[in-house]
């Protein structure tokens, strides 16, 4: 029968560093996370050969006692926690008294620091009999690593190149310092330095590590509820890419990769994203530390929730409303870098000076034709030749003076090739995508009112008759009721025919049969019981598409207005239900830059 004998404590510590220490950036988060705990206000990193063969990290912290080193290099031995209440309400970064005794039983680790009032500094090898030796230093700990793995040659051979290794080092520094931007932090590889990061505010740290591109491109997060509450940068949908590695999410101060805030942010993004583009994020998640465990593992790089459902929809609402703001929220203040030019010109009207709206074919709110339409059709008499036809002929507004107090889509210009609408707007121009516009404008008030059960029917004059297969008539009588709730009006007219007799109020611009087909298939797919709960948005979208103004359809000065007052009040109208840019907009800027203005 085998023996039973204990380990050696050499040993034991070599099983604890292969949880602790997976590579050069193990040991690295580990020793800035014990920096930060210490209260340093500056920290430097000095690696060489991807930290491989040096890791030194040097804080301006609070030191460690001369008669404190040996027991830092020592197995479950921490100033940190001291009893239960302490782990379950733990608000450090480390806490489990293993990284320090880990690193030094896989790597030749010395240890110099100088307590705050300490006549010298003192240094400790990390060997067995070591004993503390006078040292200089002016003040706080540097922790210095060198040869990871020299003593286990068969855990060297599985790490990566200097690079790799080193792009997970920059990594980990980058995410502790995101955390801390009242903190300086310095990297340097090879001799080489490769940032200096001052202290800042958490906007400014953000974009000198993600890039002014990813704050410019992105939409502030803010939001509170009780013991919760959530701040940082969510990436604005038309600017989201397919890199997979674009989200820092940190949870009181940790950074973390937890699946309930993973599948929130899904959520949140699922109805904005086009493709396979994925979420950028950069969010700082604050919780009572006695409602997470962070002692799931012993990287903690994973949480626990005591309440996750609470978390999940906390985080899914806070970036949801966010990406959801409309445009005259998220435009904010119009600016310009320079004053408009005065123009002798009649003074822009205020739109709210015109009669009550009146509905159009595009199903929604027309601003009725005043002075502005009387001044549009003079100068267009004056300057505009006659068109070629009246299908075809574009329509033009008058060019006007910049309003700076004007609405963030500006007042319409023309339209182009039937596809797109011109505007003009105090910063410069704005292009709409009229169909993606409106598709996503007829999806909001169709999930509106059918969330408010108030899917209201339009009938049809003469109805819209097509042949379909005996499946979809039966589909058709099985699901009756379920689609007068939706707002139609479908019945068979014999074995192979249908008829479209009333559409949703919101679509009757629509093709009535396109509609009808599109609807009728997916509930022969997927039944009425799914389409009423997970396919519900699915099904909404798609009618949305059917229901909205196509390509070509030639509008109206007063009809294009209308189509940019109703995107402003929009929620998520930047982007279309596939998650395509509805409108895009060229500043003064970057068109003086286009023609070369100024060089």
């Amino acid at each position: 029968m085998p023996t039973i004998a204990r380990l050696p404590d050499l040993l034991i510590s070599q099983i604890a560093a292969g949880e602790v220490v997976e590579r050069p950036a193990s040991v690295l988060k580990e020793l800035l996370e014990n920096s930060l705990d210490a209260g340093s206000k500056a920290i430097q990193v000095h690696l060489e050969e991807g930290g491989v063969k040096l890791i030194r990290v040097t804080d301006d912290g609070c030191g460690i006692a001369q008669d404190q080193l040996g027991l830092a290099l020592t197995r479950h031995a921490t100033s940190k926690i001291a009893t239960l209440d302490d782990l379950e309400r733990v608000g450090t970064l480390g806490f489990r008294g293993e990284a320090l005794a880990s690193v030094a039983s896989v790597a030749r680790l010395t240890l110099t620091s100088r307590e705050r009032g300490a006549a010298h500094a003192w240094k400790l090898r990390g060997e067995p009999g070591a004993e503390p030796e006078p040292a200089a230093l002016m003040a706080g700990t540097v922790v210095e690593m060198r040869d990871l793995y020299f003593n286990t040659p068969a855990r060297r051979k599985f790490l990566k190149s200097e690079s790799t290794e080193f792009a997970h080092c920059a990594d980990a520094v980058k995410r502790v310092a995101l955390t801390r931007p009242d903190v300086a932090f310095s990297l340097t590889h090879n001799g080489r330095s490769l940032f200096q990061l001052a202290p800042a505010d958490r906007p400014r740290r953000i974009a000198d590590l993600l890039g002014d591109d990813f704050v410019g491109a992105a939409r502030a997060v803010d939001a509170q509820s009780g013991p919760l509450s959530v701040a940082g940068f969510a990436i604005d949908p038309t600017r989201a890419t397919d890199a997979k590695d674009g989200q820092f999410v940190f949870v009181n101060g940790r950074f973390v990769r937890d699946k309930v805030i993973a599948h929130a942010l899904r959520e949140a993004y699922r109805d904005v994203l086009h493709g396979s583009r994925q979420p950028a994020v950069c969010l700082f998640v604050e919780v009572d530390p006695a409602l997470v465990d962070v002692n799931v593992l012993p990287a903690k790089t994973e949480v626990r929730f005591r309440e996750s459902r609470a978390v999940h929809q906390f985080v899914f609402h806070a970036v949801q409303r966010t990406l959801a703001a409309p445009v005259q929220a998220d435009a904010g203040p119009a600016l310009v870098e320079r004053a408009a030019p005065a123009v002798d010109a009649p003074q822009r009207p205020d739109f709210s000076h015109y009669a009550p709206p009146r509905q159009t074919t595009l199903g929604i709110a027309e601003p009725a034709a005043a002075s502005y339409l009387a001044f549009a059709r003079a100068a267009q008499l004056a300057e505009r030749p006659a068109p070629v036809s009246a299908e075809s002929a574009p329509q033009f507004a008058p060019a006007a003076p910049v309003d700076r107090d004007g609405p963030p889509l500006g007042y319409a210009l023309a339209q182009l090739h039937g596809i797109y609408v011109l505007a003009q707007n105090a910063r410069g121009l704005i292009l709409v995508d009229m169909h993606a516009a409106h598709e996503r404008i007829l999806y909001e008030k169709l999930k509106a009112a059918f969330d408010g059960r108030q899917v209201a029917t339009q009938a049809l004059l003469i109805p819209a008759v097509f042949s379909a297969d005996p499946v979809d008539v039966a589909a058709v009588e099985e699901h009756a009721d379920a689609l007068a709730g939706l707002g139609f009006a479908i019945a068979p007219l014999g074995p192979n025919q249908l008829g479209v007799r009333g559409v949703p109020a919101l679509l009757q611009a629509g093709d009535p049969v396109a509609l009808a087909r599109s609807l009728i298939a997916e509930l022969r797919e997927h039944g009425i019981s799914q389409l009423a709960t997970a396919r519900r948005n699915e099904l909404l979208a798609t009618m949305a598409c059917h229901g909205a103004v196509r390509a070509r359809r030639q509008l109206s000065v007063p009809e294009m207005n209308a189509l940019l007052r109703q995107m402003e009040e929009t929620e998520r109208a930047g982007q279309c239900n596939h998650g395509r840019p509805t409108w895009t907009e060229l500043t003064l800027d970057q068109l003086d830059r286009l023609f070369l203005r100024g060089q």
